[in-house]
């Protein structure tokens, strides 16, 4: 089910194991506080979140009796799929007994998350909820419900802007949402641009690796140039991202394995090592060699254009690149 339907499902009741996922992380955790929250059970939940993950402690915490009489509630945040015989077993625990809830905040794709709907079907005492990333207008309307929740004055022309800033991600807007409160004021965009950091750098990477992917960009384009992003850094931001795609590239065909550390020098998180990995392995050698003669050639053009010329040549640049893919 989607977020309007279960809104009206917990109006009625708290359904005794759900399945969130998405690409909306800030309603998923708004929605595992609603339940902390409601059942009071922040001191005596069970959490377990990514490597934390125990079936075996989630099982027993569901089986015994509630201590004083209160709520079994685990909550569960991971990033890999869970057994369907596992997640089966924890649906049942959590509605043999009045006190007992389950909820499973899945991080990964929602074509995985798909697969493991079946554990939480109506007739076995579960629901499953996906939520998608909002629009602006939805987003706003979010932070407008959490500012007037922290008495935070702040109109909705500074909230356009913030989302902007935070390339529209609302778990960060909504930190600092937090943060700007504490200034007692009403807050505007100047107080914006003056005290929250903008993500412009991960939004560019984010630019690139949607490129490197084959997704549309021309949206992403455009909102790093509306956050101030220059030409000249999304060039500069382009060759370093293209030269370590290649330094992957050149490693893994040379060795049979991927070690950032010994490609760059510093190890990468896994997860980004293997995305890296996954990008260097599906670009061919003769793509990169027309790739960086490519980044040459936009190079002297940018450079040598009139700053009116600019934009429309790191459209150009970026759109052509991506056709050599």
């Amino acid at each position: 089910m989607y977020q309007r339907e279960f809104d009206q499902r917990l109006k009625q009741f708290l359904p005794k194991a759900v399945l969130f996922y998405g690409e909306n992380h800030y309603l998923i955790d708004y929605y595992l506080d609603t339940y902390i929250q409601k059942l009071d059970a922040k001191e005596s939940m069970l959490s377990l979140y990514h490597d934390e993950w125990n079936f075996e402690q989630a099982k027993n915490f569901l089986s015994q009796t509630s201590l004083f009489g209160g709520t079994n509630l685990v909550v569960v945040k991971h990033e890999k799929k869970i057994p369907k015989k596992e997640l089966d077993l924890l649906v049942e625990l959590a509605n043999k007994n009045s006190d007992n809830y389950f909820l499973y905040a899945y991080a990964g794709t929602a074509k995985d998350a798909k697969s493991m709907q079946s554990a939480f079907t109506e007739k076995k005492g579960g629901v499953w909820v996906r939520f998608f990333e909002p629009n602006i207008r939805d987003g706003i309307a979010m932070l407008q419900q959490k500012a007037q929740k922290i008495q935070l004055d702040i109109d909705h022309y500074a909230l356009q802007h913030l989302m902007l800033l935070l390339n529209n991600d609302l778990s960060l807007c909504s930190n600092e949402l937090d943060k700007l409160a504490i200034l007692g004021i009403k807050v505007t965009s100047k107080d914006i641009d003056r005290l929250v950091y903008s993500t412009a750098p991960l939004a560019t990477e984010q630019l690139l690796i949607d490129l490197f992917n084959k997704k549309p960009i021309t949206a992403t384009i455009t909102k790093l140039l509306d956050l101030g992003e220059d030409e000249a850094s999304l060039l500069r931001s382009t060759q370093y991202f293209v030269n370590q795609i290649f330094l992957f590239h050149a490693y893994i065909k040379l060795n049979g394995h991927v070690d950032s550390a010994a490609i760059l020098g510093y190890k990468l998180p896994k997860q980004i090592e293997d995305q890296k990995a996954q990008l260097a392995l599906r670009v061919k050698s003769t793509s990169l060699l027309k790739i960086f003669e490519h980044l040459l050639e936009s190079e002297i053009a940018i450079k040598k254009a009139p700053a009116t010329q600019k934009e429309v040549l790191i459209y150009s640049m970026l759109i052509k690149l991506q056709g050599y893919l």
